[in-house]
């Protein structure tokens, strides 16, 4: 059990990268980026490749970077300059990735398990602990949070979130919002990128499917990290999404341990959670208004039983 969760921990942070990719796109630009399931796996297959032939892990994971920012860059101009529909965008760059990366790894799945040069093995041999891995991912999100945090607070950065909130009025203020898109584009893919190619070393392989499904990931960490530690602030949110690709992994840990579930049912369960973290906003709120109508019922009852004696009390009193 223990093992199980420390390996939830670790998948949780790396795809707490790919979530603050997709809260880029999703919350900030208010576009849904479709790229993600492609750029994903374009991540691990571009270091996986570099990898076996004897690249630093470092440096094929910053060549991974690369890349998605680059297909990012793709989506926003097919949107920008194509004039394009954003969500048909993403489609569109998302199946022409999937051929893109199978050309990138020349065959379906490659394997890293054998490379000393991975990652994972690289971590455990400069930090001689089990919890080397947790302990360099914990760092590496931490430095990408702090980053983001500053970069959306610079004039670009306030550009960009004000081109999701209200493209109309930034363009009247002579922001060219097609190079926010775009820009915003590229940083949310590069970050998924960078998540796919820990995410592969950490797995031991690269797989053309590994993608599938990533975007809803990364939606229902979005959502699970603003629903349970809310969004007070901008350090807060991102925390929140943070923590919410933790807490993601850690339910999905523990669902598959139920008997009957097994580990082909983790798209159904990851489903189920997206459901739920939806939904559960809405009902917490409904409750909340029913609980303070029935507190002002009570308190207007009582009120009014009060005003009742009182009148009592005085007729008493007058006879």
């Amino acid at each position: 059990m223990a093992y199980a969760l420390q390996g939830a921990v670790e998948s949780g942070l790396i795809f707490a990268i790919m979530a603050i990719g997709v809260y880029l796109t999703f919350r900030i630009l208010a576009f849904p980026d479709l790229t993600v399931d492609s750029s994903f796996t374009t991540g691990g297959a571009i270091a996986s490749v570099l990898i076996i032939n004897g690249t630093n892990p470092v440096l094929a994971s910053l060549a991974a970077l690369g890349a998605g920012m680059l297909a990012g860059m793709c989506t926003g101009l097919i949107h920008t300059k194509g004039k394009i529909n954003n969500l048909l965008s993403g489609i569109i760059m998302m199946i022409a990735l999937y051929s893109i990366n199978l050309r990138i790894m020349g065959r379906p799945n490659i394997p890293l398990l054998g490379e000393e040069g991975n990652l994972v093995t690289w971590m455990k041999n400069m930090l001689p602990t089990p919890f080397s891995f947790i302990l360099t991912m914990a760092v590496v999100v931490l430095l990408i949070k702090v980053f983001i945090d500053w970069f959306l607070k610079t004039e670009i950065g306030l550009a960009l979130r004000a081109t999701g909130d209200n493209p109309r009025m930034i363009r009247s203020l002579g922001v060219h919002t097609d190079q926010t898109i775009i820009l915003g584009l590229s940083l949310s893919n590069g970050l998924v990128a960078l998540s796919g190619a820990f995410f592969a070393q950490f797995q031991g392989s690269s797989d053309a499917a590994m993608g599938i499904g990533m975007i809803v990931i990364g939606l229902a960490s979005v959502i699970i990290g603003e629903s349970l530690f809310g969004t007070r602030s901008l350090f807060w949110t991102t925390a929140a999404v943070i923590g919410g690709a933790i807490v993601y992994r850690l339910v999905v840990a523990m669902a598959l341990r139920i008997p009957g579930f097994e580990a082909s049912d983790l798209r159904l369960i990851t489903a189920i959670i997206v459901i739920i973290a939806l939904t559960a906003p809405l009902y917490t709120e409904r409750f909340k208004k029913r609980r303070i109508s029935a507190k002002k019922t009570a308190a207007s009852k009582a009120s009014g039983l009060a005003t009742a004696d009182s009148h009592h009390l005085n007729k008493e009193e007058g006879a």
